[in-house]
């Protein structure tokens, strides 16, 4: 077939390139023509218009832009600088907060009767049931706790007291209490002992600085470095700084300078950092001595308050109102790189920081923790060029990927607040704050293609008048080498033109004709092919394939013999025997269809299919036995509705089947090989009607399906059993 309409498309070539010569003919010189007046004129309005229109358009856009960059990077300083402002003024109102609590006579009476309430306790023996108490408390709860809290197991009784003074503050005044809440609250054991006696006396007074100033809490100390006091009764109350657990801790580096430099009202800050006492929780410290009439009596420590810091960097959470659009924020890095303040990001979407920050690099487990605690204080790493440089003491501004791989416009700049080697970083994403660029580009280049329109328009609306009929020509024959059929113009109503518009529809009818009668022969021989072959191997034979063949390993066959037919057809003529053969064999391949089986070929009363030839199939044994068992059921109705007798009598094997197209003059689609032969012999070995399966069949097939064993058949690979299905099995849609 390809062959023959390959030689019919070669003639009618041919015939169109023969035609094509006689109708161009042998070219004749002639001179070219010049330009004329209106060619000229036309070619000098464009010119000048579009040129001038680019270069103020180029000019604008250079100016603009720049300009426009420039304010983005002017605001986002002026934020910046407006930020350190207040973050270094709440600094300095915490540090002289700290020095007017610390030299306040209150603080001096209450920093002395803390040390003697601490000094009598510690003097006097150790209560065993409190000390066994307070170790069931570090050995459960706060190991737990501080474990959950670090990820990774933590002996609890390393943290425990080691003096009577501080078993007996953390069992009456840490261990009764479920949260830090409910110790702040509590004013006394009501022991009578001289250190509950002082803090009754001045607890009121701190409790009410924690509240009033937000510190997250509020620590007095001895000059020997013990924790005489705490606001809100964390683990930390009565221990040494000197030689107990937290002896590396922040607190205790802050507490050693400050008593070490001995300077009233000397404010030593501590930057932030894992505080075990605080289950992890990052805290940064405020120290200063407390001295009375000129001597060091102890020191005073602030917890620096985390909700006010992170209050002025995200300007109480009202970006947009403070000229930070969508995704604007300014936030603190320290000299770790690491976060001194809350992420907008994890303010605004938890879920979506979550996954930013691990596709940027961060840990999964330091994300979720991020998310967990609301905050991303010690947590997230900002590792890029503007932190590098606001480190170093630079001051400026930076298109760069932030710390969650967005492109950004950053100002950066050191923080100016003495103890603490902090940056402060503005940013927003350039998406966002360069929107009145794009949006000043984009008025721009419509400003200037309108004006390169229009002009263009009024040049050439004179020109179209005169080539519109042309240009109808060119634009139909470029339909029709497009493919469209059946165009037809109007060239207008000059003579020449008309003439030409008609030949061109003549022409036009005439290439429909021809390809329609083309495509219903394609059509005609594409059904053709697809009747005797598989379309697979129908595509490789239209591509001109010599030998196609396929090999499949996991194929079951079904050779399907009508019983009673020939001797049905003795008595009909033969139009009728052919009609009621095609009703069977259109019931059948109806019933292949549905069940995901494919018809190879058929004769006067046989019907050979298989199952996951064409479409590999992991249950095809079973999908061919519902086949049979459907065609066995379509006879029987058949024979009763004809008052006729016609049986079924089928083999099903399954194994390696080989399919191909043998011949060349004549093609025809055969298939060959053990499972073919074998359903061959199984059904033809016996005379009795039914659905006859090899053991390889039986073996795929649900243990519900009722099969009856009816003898043996001989195989190159062995001896194999054959199986009669004698209850039908579920019939399952293809």
């Amino acid at each position: 077939m390809r062959g023959i309409r390959a030689e019919r498309w070669d003639v009618s070539e041919a015939t169109a390139a023969e035609s094509t010569s006689v109708w161009v003919g042998t070219p004749r010189s002639r001179r070219r023509a010049g330009l004329s007046i209106y060619s000229i004129l036309l070619i000098m309005l464009l010119s000048v218009s579009v040129l001038s229109s680019i270069v103020v358009g180029v000019i604008g856009y250079v100016n603009g832009t720049e300009a426009l960059r420039a304010i983005a990077y002017e605001r986002l300083v002026e934020i910046r600088e407006n930020r350190a402002r207040e973050m270094e003024q709440l600094f300095s109102n915490i540090e002289s907060a700290v020095r007017l609590a610390a030299l306040n006579d209150t603080t001096k009476r209450a920093v002395e009767a803390f040390s003697e309430g601490f000094a009598e306790l510690d003097a006097g023996p150790v209560d065993p049931a409190q000390a066994d108490a307070v170790d069931e408390f570090y050995r459960t709860t706060f190991a737990a706790d501080l474990s959950e809290a670090a990820g990774e197991e933590v002996a609890g009784d390393t943290f425990a007291p080691r003096g009577a003074a501080q078993t007996y503050l953390q069992f009456n005044y840490v261990i009764p209490f479920a949260s830090w809440e409910e110790a702040v609250l509590s004013d006394g054991a009501g022991d009578g002992s001289a250190w509950s006696e002082a803090h009754q006396r001045y607890h009121p007074y701190y409790r009410a600085m924690t509240e009033l100033l937000d510190y997250e809490d509020v620590l007095m100390l001895d000059t020997d470095g013990n924790v005489v006091y705490s606001a809100f009764k964390g683990v930390d109350l009565g221990t040494d700084l000197f030689d107990g657990p937290y002896q590396l801790s922040n607190l205790a580096t802050a507490y050693r300078e400050a008593m070490d430099r001995n300077i009233v009202g000397d404010v030593v800050l501590a930057d932030f950092a894992a505080y075990s006492p605080s289950l992890g929780t990052p805290a940064a410290w405020a120290v200063t001595p407390i001295a009375d009439d000129g001597e060091v009596v102890g020191a005073l420590a602030i917890e620096l308050p985390i909700d006010r810091i992170n209050g002025v960097m995200t300007v109480g959470e009202e970006w947009e109102l403070n000229g930070l659009g969508a995704t604007g924020e300014t936030y603190l890095v320290g000299a770790d790189r690491l976060m001194r303040s809350v992420s907008r990001s994890l303010i605004d979407d938890p879920d979506a920081y979550r996954a930013a920050a691990v596709a940027a690099g961060l840990s999964t487990s330091q994300a979720g923790l991020g998310v967990r605690n609301g905050d991303t204080l010690m947590q997230q790493s900002v590792t890029t060029d503007a932190v590098d440089r606001a480190l170093s003491g630079q001051s400026g501004t930076i298109v760069e990927r932030d710390y969650l791989g967005r492109d950004t416009l950053a100002a950066y700049a050191p923080l100016g607040i003495d103890g603490l080697d902090w940056a402060i970083v503005a940013q927003e994403t350039s998406n966002e704050a360069l929107v009145p660029v794009e949006d000043f580009t984009r008025n721009l280049i419509l400003s200037t293609a309108g004006m390169i329109i229009f002009v263009c328009l009024l040049s050439l609306v004179l020109a179209q008048v005169f080539v519109r009929p042309l240009r109808r020509l060119k634009t139909a024959a470029q339909r029709i080498g497009a493919g469209e059929e059946g165009v037809q113009v109007d060239a207008g109503s000059s003579d020449e033109l008309a003439d030409v518009a008609t030949a061109f529809n003549d022409m036009s009818r005439s290439l429909q004709a021809k390809s329609q009668l083309i495509a219903e022969q394609e059509r005609a021989s594409e059904q053709l092919i697809l009747s005797f072959m598989p379309e697979g191997m129908a595509s490789r034979y239209r591509h001109g394939d010599d030998a196609i063949t396929q090999e499949s390993d996991d194929v079951t066959v079904i050779f399907a013999d009508i019983v009673g037919f020939e001797e049905l057809a003795l008595t009909l003529s033969s139009d009728e025997a052919v009609a009621r053969l095609n009703d069977l064999i259109r019931t059948f391949d109806e019933a292949a269809e549905r069940h995901g089986v494919e018809r190879a070929r058929t004769t006067r009363q046989s019907y050979l299919a298989t199952c996951g030839l064409a479409t590999p199939r992991v249950d095809n044994a079973r999908r061919a036995v519902d086949f049979a068992l459907e065609i066995q059921t379509i006879l029987e109705r058949y024979s009763t509705q004809q008052g006729i007798d016609l049986t079924l009598r089928a083999g099903l094997a399954s194994g390696k089947v080989t399919s191909g197209l043998i011949g060349r003059a004549r093609i025809v689609y055969d298939m060959w090989g053990d499972a073919v032969n074998l359903a061959f012999r199984v059904q033809d070995d016996t005379d009795q009607p039914g659905v006859y399966i090899t053991q390889r069949v039986a073996d795929r097939l649900p243990e519900s399906a009722a099969i009856t064993p009816v003898g043996e058949v001989d195989t190159h690979e062995g001896v194999q059993r054959v199986w009669k299905v004698s209850i039908p099995a579920p019939i399952v849609e293809g």
